[in-house]
């Protein structure tokens, strides 16, 4: 199986999912999430890890999350693992807890860390487990609106800061902010998530996706980082294949192999863009490839552009 694509520096900011395994509970009674609350204090104070939002379902719980060292991994690993044991121990039971690894997603807090923590706290309600987002008792949502008091452990002026910092009139009008969804059918914000791995910005996507290739060792094992490759333009292609090709008789099926290659478009898109069917822009890649096996002038210059194009988007 592939690896997950973890990417980690200091000061990143995370959504973090973990189930349980088989979609079985991993909650069980009060006492269990009780004693999770517990990890991710142990958590804040042996790792360093900073908790901005939580909510505890029942076969499942959400974080976001702050790792100013950058050890997003360690972090869970104690979190999970700690929790695994004492639940084993407790029900006398062997064997994994939650299904997999837990689901990471690196955030671009400016932009979406105000969505996420409302999409966290109106989890309870999405299910039918309430109708408030007050009225659950097993998530931040409570603090956010100042009525309970929030653990040390946890921060919620950060996200409080975006409605005018931790004063009783910056809670009213976190709670409007959530209430707004309320009765409303809504889109999830994970929905821009990019490879399964990025939620932010085109700049931030491809300023963090840039930094994880160049220090992305093995690709062969992590697909999420070929997805993050950042693809040059059309345009960009055809001013670099002409370049290199002038008006050379093979030269528009060139760029159109390139772009297929290369750009990340869509067929539609790029036959569109040369007065092509998608159909035809596939033919006619197919028909180059073939032509390139029989003649070595077109493999040369295949590859002369291939090395050209894989140098622009590394």
């Amino acid at each position: 199986m592939a690896r997950p694509l973890r990417i980690e520096y200091p000061g990143a900011y995370y959504h973090v999912t973990s189930r349980g395994n088989e979609q079985k509970d991993v909650f069980k009674s009060h006492r269990d999430r009780e004693k999770f609350l517990t990890y991710l204090e142990s958590a804040v104070i042996r790792y360093g890890a900073v908790i901005h939002a939580w909510c505890l379902m029942s076969n499942h719980y959400h974080l976001l999350m702050e790792t100013p060292s950058g050890n997003l991994s360690q972090i869970m690993r104690h979190i999970n693992g700690a929790y695994t044991t004492y639940f084993n121990i407790k029900r006398k039971r062997a064997g994994h807890l939650f299904q997999g690894r837990y689901k990471s997603i690196l955030v671009e807090a400016d932009e979406y860390a105000t969505e996420l923590s409302r999409y966290i706290h109106l989890n309870p309600v999405r299910v039918g487990m309430v109708a408030k987002p007050e009225d659950y008792q097993w998530s931040s949502y409570r603090c956010y609106i100042g009525q309970s008091k929030a653990p040390e452990w946890m921060k919620a002026d950060f996200i409080l800061g975006y409605f005018g910092g931790n004063t009783i009139e910056s809670k009213n009008k976190y709670r409007k902010f959530v209430e707004q969804l309320l009765d409303t059918e809504y889109d999830s914000p994970l929905k821009a998530v990019v490879a399964s791995s990025i939620l932010g910005s085109p700049d931030f996507v491809n300023e963090v996706s840039e930094k994880k290739l160049r220090e992305q060792k093995d690709e062969r094992n992590v697909p999420a980082v070929k997805a993050l490759r950042v693809h040059p333009s059309i345009e960009m292609i055809m001013t670099k294949v002409r370049e290199k090709l002038g008006d050379e008789k093979n030269t528009k099926n060139m760029i159109v192999y390139c772009c297929q290659k290369y750009s990340g478009a869509k067929l539609k898109d790029i036959g569109e863009r040369f007065g092509m069917s998608d159909a035809a822009v596939s033919q006619a890649c197919r028909r180059l490839f073939l032509k390139a096996n029989k003649d070595p002038q077109i493999n040369k210059m295949i590859h002369r552009l291939e090395r050209m194009l894989d140098t622009v988007r590394s």
